[in-house]
């Protein structure tokens, strides 16, 4: 598990901001084609080529799908075939360390918005799953060690050693909650992807992580900058977003984390429009993922057009109650619809929205919780004091160690008043 050996101290002003690198969904190329695009290798020149397996474009699917079992299973019989193939063991580790923080409740893109969810922890990683997560990190860290000591100019390895390092930041900043540690391997990673297209321009995948960087480095504050500076880093939000649209508009498998990457910042740039094209797109290339539509209500709202987003967040809703997303938490759209009517002061409709949330088969805890909390807030604005009491007692019953937990407590106290 490398590190850049770079002291991190000094990027702590910014360190929520760098952080967003770490929602980026990593994931390596895995098919002859892929890599040769990666390249800019004619796609006719290995169009014939066996290294294609079709395993891996359903295991892509699957995974943007948000089937992660599927997905982990498909990685893991591509590995067995491929055990000594770095990027094979990548692809195993994104699914699995995907699947980890959708169970943790960590795949909102919503809590990216802004710097907030460095302090906002999650539910704990199972204990066993981050065994796995270590494993394949030392595993494919090693299977890429020995192919830059034969060639160290080897620019997939490279490449491949940069997904890792990624990963692995991704990893310890959203699991660990380990800034520091975090931050030297994504700057690690920066590194590796800068060294693929020193060898190699037309590397197109390898711009995801350095385009990523640079749009982070160019929106710290003037002090921070300085000083990460002074041990070799810089960017600009321009280099950032340019490079972002070149893998967003490529044939690799990386131009769908380029749209999601893009999406999120264009959204801190306020370029909601743009943003929401981009996740019109993969809503319709991935229809089984609530996430990207949820999205798009999300940039609707941002956007100001309330009446619109509050439509997306309702079909997001029904197409979840019929059964398009599975098992998936869609209703995380009902808690977006509830968030959406309380800031317009339609306090009913709030409140009825946050109570559509207890009625998903299976609904995510934290959401459940935070949603109960807000219906009673609402009936506390709406003089409605029993039906309060109700919503904050359910609050404490559920999980009595909580923030809304203790809000509830306040509120039971005394009435909500905004």
């Amino acid at each position: 598990m490398q590190s850049s050996g770079i002291s991190v101290k000094r990027l702590v002003p910014g360190s929520a901001l760098f952080c967003l690198v770490f929602f980026c969904l990593l994931s390596p190329q895995g098919t002859a084609q892929a890599r040769a695009a990666a390249r800019g290798t004619p796609p006719s020149a290995v169009a014939a080529s066996p290294a294609h397996d079709p395993l891996v474009d359903a295991a892509f699917d699957h995974f943007y799908n948000m089937d992660y079992d599927r997905s982990i299973q498909e990685f893991e019989k591509i590995l067995e075939r491929r055990p000594n193939d770095p990027s094979a063991v990548n692809h195993l580790l994104t699914a699995t360390l995907m699947h980890e923080l959708y169970k943790m409740g960590a795949m909102n893109t919503g809590e990216y918005a802004n710097d907030s969810f460095v302090g906002e922890a999650h539910r704990a990683a199972d204990p066993k799953v981050k065994a796995r997560i270590k494993q394949l990190v030392d595993r494919a860290e090693s299977l890429e060690e020995e192919q830059l000591k034969s060639n160290p100019n080897d620019v997939d390895a490279l490449y491949d050693r940069g997904v890792t390092r990624a990963q692995f930041a991704l990893y310890i900043a959203l699991v660990e909650r380990a800034w520091f540690s975090a931050l030297r391997n994504a700057v690690g990673a920066r590194r590796d992807h800068e060294r693929v297209l020193e060898l190699n321009p037309n590397y197109v995948d390898a711009k995801l992580v350095v385009g990523t960087h640079n749009y982070v480095m160019g929106s710290l504050p003037w002090s921070v900058k300085a000083a990460v500076a002074l041990v070799g880093l810089s960017g600009t939000k321009e280099k950032g977003l340019d490079y972002l649209r070149q893998v967003a508009d490529s044939s690799g498998e990386n131009s769908v984390d380029a749209k999601v990457v893009l999406s999120l910042f264009l959204r801190r740039e306020r370029r909601y429009d743009e943003a929401r094209a981009l996740m019109h797109d993969l809503a319709a290339r991935y229809p089984r993922n609530y996430l990207f539509p949820l999205e798009e209500a999300n940039l609707l709202r941002s956007g100001g057009h309330a009446p619109e987003a509050a439509i997306a967040y309702r079909k997001v809703w029904q197409s979840g109650r019929e059964g398009k997303y599975g098992t998936l938490h869609y209703e995380i759209a009902a808690w977006g619809l509830g968030e959406l009517l309380r800031n317009q002061k339609d306090y009913a409709g709030a409140a009825a929205a946050y109570e559509l949330v207890s009625e998903a088969p299976d609904p995510d805890p934290e959401t459940l919780q935070k949603a109960n909390l807000a219906a009673g807030e609402m009936y506390d604005l709406l003089q409605k004091r029993d039906l309060a009491m109700k919503k904050y007692q359910t609050v404490l019953a559920e999980n009595a160690s909580t923030p809304p937990a203790e809000k509830a407590r306040e509120h039971i106290r005394e009435a909500y008043r905004e």
